[in-house]
């Protein structure tokens, strides 16, 4: 069945890494996006009802409990199969939790990033692991249970020791989901920027190699399956998002915000970028159609552990790569189903770049 999608992008601070078109923005433009946001909603021609809401950002769970529910009243469906809000460690209150249960968000995902506060510092956040414990057990004890724990693997000045005590930290929590990330270097980012132009700012000179990156997220595979949360795509494991399932899967959404994406109806179609150019111009569409779907099946759909189906048509179409990669194994082929390998997963951008 169909999601929704809503973009968040303000923000209380802008961490170092983050390379989202999200940032810290006048209380003003706050107030308009709203404005832009829920007359986006209401004047939607829903052409089914969705049966997932994702709130990403951004951080949404600034946005007040009045202006959550006037959102959420928008959308049909409620009571969601899964409706989701991100959240950061210590920015919320029981007042927000009980608003948002009553809204009809049953599931939290919290951006932890590291429970080592030197890491956490130089990335700019300011929760503790001790902050997420507490505000892990407020959510349940709001009965919202559904929760999910980030973790980033390549911080500065992180090792395989200070590693090893963040995921002993998401073992004591117990969530029934987590997402780890291999930390992305590029010129959106101020970090990305810093460890491009060889400078200093932001620890940049301190961040782990590549190598190191890789046994970290290899380690909580390990960690992560031995405690119960197998992975079930390259980022995320144990108990899967339905929301996040339909990307993998090509199913249909809308986004709603800046810079929010959609897939319905056979069309692919995006919002103006910024929060700024979002609130002057409106969620005019412009176009985003994928230039290839087979290509892009196999680009998304490898991802997940279950790996894809090929059609007899895109075995030949794509003879040559795969055959390549299942020698170089990278790709493995059990019967129809085509996946990658241990390996291909560490290598996974070498490996979906080229069937696109």
């Amino acid at each position: 069945m169909p999601g929704v999608y809503i973009s968040f992008p303000f923000c209380a601070q802008k961490c170092t890494y983050c390379n989202f078109a999200s940032g810290v923005f006048p209380r003003e433009l706050e107030t308009s996006y709203h404005a832009v946001l829920r007359n986006e909603l209401e004047e939607t021609a829903w052409p089914w009802t969705p049966n997932t809401v994702y709130f990403g950002g951004g951080t949404p769970s600034q946005i007040g409990n009045d202006d959550l529910r006037a959102l959420l009243e928008r959308i049909p469906g409620r009571p969601w199969a899964e409706a989701t809000l991100e959240a950061a460690p210590g920015s919320f209150s029981r007042e927000q939790v009980v608003a948002w249960r009553e809204a009809g968000i049953n599931r939290v995902s919290l951006g932890v990033q590291s429970f080592v506060e030197g890491e956490l510092r130089r990335t700019g956040r300011k929760h503790t692991a001790e902050v997420v414990a507490a505000d892990v057990a407020l959510l349940r004890s709001e009965g919202i249970t559904n929760l999910n724990l980030d973790l980033i693997a390549g911080l500065a000045g992180q090792t395989p020791e200070s590693w090893q005590g963040s995921l002993d930290w998401m073992a004591r929590l117990a969530p029934p989901h987590a997402s780890v990330y291999m930390l992305e270097v590029d010129e959106d980012s101020r970090l990305g920027l810093e460890i491009l132009n060889n400078g200093p700012k932001y620890g940049a000179r301190d961040i782990p190699d590549d190598d190191a990156i890789a046994a970290m997220y290899e380690s909580a595979v390990d960690r992560f399956d031995s405690i119960g949360l197998p992975r079930y795509e390259i980022s995320n494991f144990g108990q899967p998002s339905l929301h996040n399932l339909k990307y993998w899967r090509l199913e249909e959404y809308l986004g709603f915000g800046a810079d929010a994406h959609s897939n319905a109806g056979g069309q692919r179609w995006q919002n103006p970028e910024s929060a700024l150019a979002y609130v002057e111009t409106g969620p005019r569409r412009e176009d985003a159609n994928a230039a290839n779907p087979t290509a892009e099946r196999f680009f998304v759909g490898l991802r997940l552990s279950e790996g894809i189906t090929p059609e007899p048509g895109e075995w030949d179409h794509w003879r040559e790569p795969i055959a390549r990669f299942i020698a170089d194994g990278l790709l493995t082929r059990d019967g129809a189903r085509l996946r990658l390998t241990p390996r291909g997963v560490l290598l996974s951008n070498d490996v979906l770049q080229e069937f696109l």
